[in-house]
């Protein structure tokens, strides 16, 4: 593996960030600064922070940084959890984007494991 490019689940990740942004454009404007905000800066820090691990060179460091996105992947399932209770998205769109977080959770995981984190 020659870059973090080449990580499915950092490829993953970014389609997740695009899914977040097309997701939170339907929210009330009124979210701007609250919840459509937090939302996207999770997703973000999801791909940053695989992206950031992988290229300090230091397992330690590189198993901190997939914590981090794990930690990050936890925040914005409970913040779809709270649009979808609020109304702010259907199920199908819920459900879809909540899926993909799972898929890219078991990922983030399986390779925290891989490299003596998790």
């Amino acid at each position: 593996m020659k870059t973090y490019r080449d990580l499915i689940v950092w490829q993953k990740a970014m389609n997740f960030v695009t899914e977040v942004y097309q997701t939170t454009k339907a929210f009330p404007k009124e979210e701007m600064f609250g919840i459509i905000s937090q939302m996207r800066r999770c997703a973000i820090s999801i791909p940053s922070n695989i992206a950031e691990g992988y290229g300090r060179r230091s397992t330690a460091d590189y198993q901190r940084f997939l914590q981090i996105a794990i930690g990050s992947l936890y925040e914005i399932q409970t913040q779809l959890e709270i649009s979808f209770n609020l109304k702010y998205m259907d199920r199908n769109r819920f459900v879809t984007v909540n899926e993909l977080s799972r898929e890219i959770e078991r990922m983030l995981t399986s390779l925290a494991r891989k490299i003596g984190g998790v």
